[in-house]
């Protein structure tokens, strides 16, 4: 297995283009299970790690344009008050070790209906921003993922950031069910983003993707006040969108229920902290 280890930003993108087969690898929290488990056996490793551009965040556009190489204890750390969802979503992260090196690229290369950080991405309606020798482009979150760990990600693109818009006034909210708090798979996770006018939620674990549950988007979208029949129809229509199955983590039936339980308390949570 060759491994390339390039310096810069450039250096990265044409080892990539030079090398479609190359697996990119920063903390290696998804990628070297797989490596272990004999999953994969790519031709050679892309170690990102030497890419400064990588592990930079910075206001852009009205959002805050995170790069790919930021860990998840940074983004509890420097951007818990601007993105609160995903910073409660990436303190659910594995271990202390795993959060200091997992990173927001990782999960969104890994591309897993499971992946912690992706159901807040996703509420707030995020972009992830693709780059590789030809030029850049941004794709909008729910475009990226189309299956159970793929994505639109092109044999010579690499996944430079990702663009997560602030909106004025807005709460944000993540919960996880799991047999820990910490360590774990999630059995199921929710995400919603609650601002004026506008109600983003996410789904995961419960499907072949991470899921937006529109109905329920449209239904809060249009309340004035937040009563606790409202909370309960709400969890009923993101249980509704889901779209779970049986497995050593849980049934469909309990990943239903436990989806309807998440959304009622997240939905009252943000409407109260608004």
């Amino acid at each position: 297995m060759e491994f390339l280890q390039p310096p810069a930003w450039r250096e990265a993108l044409e080892a990539r283009a030079a090398h479609p087969d190359a697996l990119p690898i920063w903390g290696g929290t998804d990628v070297m299970v797989e490596l272990n488990f004999a999953r994969k056996r790519p031709a050679a490793l892309l170690d990102l790690t030497n890419v400064p551009e990588l592990s930079r965040w910075d206001a852009e556009d009205g959002g805050v344009r995170i790069g790919a190489g930021v860990s998840y204890t940074r983004i509890i750390r420097e951007l818990g008050e601007r993105l609160p969802g995903l910073a409660m979503a990436s303190r659910t992260v594995g271990s202390p070790q795993i959060r200091n090196r997992g990173t927001i690229g990782g999960n969104l290369g890994s591309s897993s209906p499971a992946g912690d950080a992706l159901p807040p991405l996703y509420a707030a309606g995020a972009a992830v921003e693709l780059t590789s020798t030809r030029g850049t482009r941004r794709v909008p979150i729910d475009d990226f993922i189309v299956g159970p760990k793929r994505n639109v990600l092109a044999d010579d693109e690499l996944i430079a950031g990702v663009w997560v818009p602030e909106r004025a006034g807005a709460a944000q909210q993540f919960a996880k069910v799991g047999t820990r708090n910490a360590m774990v798979i999630a059995v199921c996770s929710f995400a919603v983003d609650v601002s004026d006018g506008r109600v983003g939620t996410c789904i995961g674990s419960a499907g072949p993707t991470p899921i937006r549950a529109l109905e329920a988007e449209a239904f809060a979208a249009g309340l004035d006040r937040l009563s606790d029949d409202d909370a309960a129809h709400f969890g009923d229509l993101v249980a509704s969108a889901a779209s779970p199955i049986d497995d050593v983590r849980g049934t469909a039936a309990y990943r239903r229920h436990a989806l309807s339980v998440l959304a009622r308390r997240t939905l009252t949570w943000a409407w109260e902290a608004r």
